[in-house]
């Protein structure tokens, strides 16, 4: 998942985004708008971490979302049910 799809599902990631960062308020979430920056300074704010940290966080947090969301993804040989080993 990329971070234009989290724009994108902003409100629906919000019970996601805090139960990976407790610390983070429905307000927090708010204001923070679905800007990753936003994101990684109030990361920052909460838990008292570096910069480098916040980012390397939501990175890691946002890699984590991405194979549900590409495994979902046919080939377009599947797709259409085309079988190779079933060749005519």
């Amino acid at each position: 998942m990329n971070w234009d799809q989290i724009e994108g599902q902003w409100k629906q990631m919000g019970a996601k985004i805090t139960s990976k960062w407790a610390k983070l308020t429905d307000d927090d979430l708010q204001n923070v708008g679905a800007k990753k920056d936003e994101l990684v300074a109030k990361l920052q704010e909460r838990y008292g971490i570096l910069k480098d940290e916040a980012e390397r966080q939501v990175d890691d947090w946002l890699a984590k979302l991405s194979p549900r969301h590409e495994k979902a993804d046919p080939s377009p040989s599947a797709a259409k049910g085309d079988d190779p080993s079933k060749s005519v």
